[in-house]
């Protein structure tokens, strides 16, 4: 199992009744990219023990009875070969963010991690399983209902399912199978039918549709699922195992949310009477989005198309970068100060639309958020297209203070909400400029922080004649002064956005730009010391 491929116990379905694992070969690989793997198994009373070197045994298997007879459980431990591996630190983020999505999927099971480095540790056991999964997912949002949740085996796949709608405009599902995250597949399809269906199908029973129709982007507007399938013979497209491919599994899903979402809809009318209801506003929004959409859709923009205040540059490709710069008087210095060859400004006036806290068609209507859809050339939604993207880096440059960081956070929040892939694939950036600029004779030196500051004011000396000018605001420098500090690939910082962890993200967004005021509360309550620099 250690050493060969096509060797593991998912071939023997007594060992396993669900597995994740395809061909068997995942600790085979990680045992061969590994500088040595150690394996020890305790059970039947006895601890079984090998060592491994760069994937082969260099000890015979030793067998020692165990002091406690009862003790059992595997434990592995390798060190990836850093001959092979560019670098061998693994991501706390990332492990703890996978244990936390197993512990919701399998309730009153206690997973750990500590990181002996840092020190850091978490322990993640969840009772609630996916109810309390969409309780995390649904954090600064206010929900229509208590959540929906149901359990059923059909056909020896089992079917686990929690939905809850809120008031929020952006739909979030989840899709497992055997405990692996999933981008859609069979079981995917097949909620998502039964949800379309139940719902125009009781809409219509209760008199709330009469002429309309509702799509399924209609009635999944506001939704929160998590839909999870355990099964024996699961087929996943690639490697990787991104969407399930089981074509039995589309009817049993589809059969299992139609039932238990017909009797919740009979046994709550008035949940499912507010659900209709939230279907019914976003098709009549849909109809007003679309025509608002032509304004805006996304498509090479001609000159004549690009927005007015838009300094577009010369080049196109790798080099081109575009700056969202905050401020007419910011933009006015941005444009003196750029290389027009492959850098473009775009000035935003004052802040822009709450998307977190708006419909579709309203944020069409805002000019600010028409100019940046144009200018970058992508349309939005399901009509994003990376290809037609205009710039290689979109940088976001707003003032060093309380209203500059609002700003950031608006925009980031257009961007993670209606164009995800140009987060995910790293296209989004954060200018960074300096605080103080500290002038000593025709010396000047350039501040990014606090703590850099004090180190100049330091290595200056006592010996008077020091100057500190305290930057409030990108219009207080001079083009020279900009294209120095924040704008030169030569000498500029740059932040780019990242994007570790999806639910955690949507939760802090929904928190931070929502419309609950309590959530967000508790969150200044619990990191306000974690704040760098407070502008007072």
């Amino acid at each position: 199992m250690l050493t060969k491929l096509h060797a593991g116990g998912k071939f023997d379905s007594k060992i396993y009744k669900v597995a994740g694992g395809l061909h068997g070969v995942g600790i085979s690989v990680v045992n061969a990219l590994s500088e040595w793997l150690e394996v020890e198994v305790r059970r039947d009373g006895r601890c079984y023990f090998q060592r491994y070197e760069r994937g082969k045994p260099v000890c015979k298997l030793v067998s020692e009875t165990l002091p406690i007879p009862t003790e059992t459980g595997t434990k592995i431990r390798f060190k990836p070969d850093a001959e092979i591996f560019q670098s061998t630190d693994f991501d706390f983020g990332t492990i703890a963010s996978r244990l936390r999505e197993l512990a919701f999927l399998n309730r009153g099971v206690t997973l750990q991690i500590f990181e002996e480095k840092s020190g850091r540790g978490e322990t993640f056991r969840y009772d609630g399983g996916i109810v309390a999964f969409l309780e995390f997912l649904n954090e600064g949002k206010t929900p229509l209902h208590k959540p929906i949740y149901f359990r059923k085996e059909k056909d020896e796949v089992i079917v686990e399912v929690g939905i809850q709608y809120t008031t929020a405009y952006e739909e979030n599902i989840l899709t497992f199978a055997n405990n692996i995250r999933t981008e859609g597949g069979t079981h995917l399809i097949g909620f998502k039918s039964a949800l379309t269906r139940i719902i125009n199908d009781y809409g219509k029973k209760s008199g709330m549709l009469k002429r309309l129709t509702l799509s399924g982007d209609d009635v999944r507007e506001g939704l929160t699922a998590v839909v999870s399938v355990l099964l024996r013979e699961p087929q996943f497209e690639g490697q990787t195992k991104t969407r399930l491919g089981n074509s039995e599994v589309k009817g049993i899903v589809e059969s299992i949310v139609w039932e238990n979402l017909s009797e919740f809809f009979e046994e709550h009318p008035e949940d499912a009477a507010r659900i209709i209801e939230k279907a019914i506003k976003a098709a009549r929004a849909r109809e007003a989005a679309r025509r608002a959409r032509e304004l805006v859709r996304g498509r090479e923009a001609s000159l004549d198309l690009l927005p007015g205040k838009l300094a577009d540059c010369i080049e196109r490709g790798e080099r081109a970068e575009l700056f969202i710069v905050e401020g007419e008087s910011a933009g006015g210095s941005a444009k003196q100060a750029r290389d027009k060859n492959f850098q473009a400004i775009l000035p935003i006036r004052g802040k822009i639309l709450n998307v977190e806290k708006a419909r579709l068609d309203k944020i069409l209507k805002n000019a600010e958020i028409r100019a940046l859809i144009t200018a970058l050339g992508t349309g939005i939604k399901n009509e994003f297209s990376k290809e037609k993207l205009r710039y290689n880096k979109v940088i976001i440059m707003s003032d060093a203070d309380v209203d500059g960081a609002h700003i950031r956070t608006l925009l980031l929040t257009f961007f993670y909400r209606y164009m995800p892939d140009l987060v995910k694939d790293g296209h989004v950036y954060i200018a960074m400029p300096p605080l103080y600029a500290v002038r000593k004779g025709n010396k000047t030196l350039y501040a990014y922080s606090e703590e850099e500051y004090q180190r100049i004011l330091e290595a200056l000396g006592d010996g008077g004649g020091v100057r500190v000018q305290r930057y409030k605001g990108l219009g207080e420098m001079n083009p020279e002064q900009l294209w120095e500090t924040t704008m030169n690939p030569e000498t500029r910082f740059l932040k780019r956005v990242t994007l570790r962890d999806a639910e955690e993200a949507d939760m802090i967004f929904s928190v931070l730009m929502g419309e609950d005021v309590e959530p967000r509360r508790k969150f200044i309550q619990e990191h306000a010391k974690e704040v760098r620099n407070l502008d007072i």
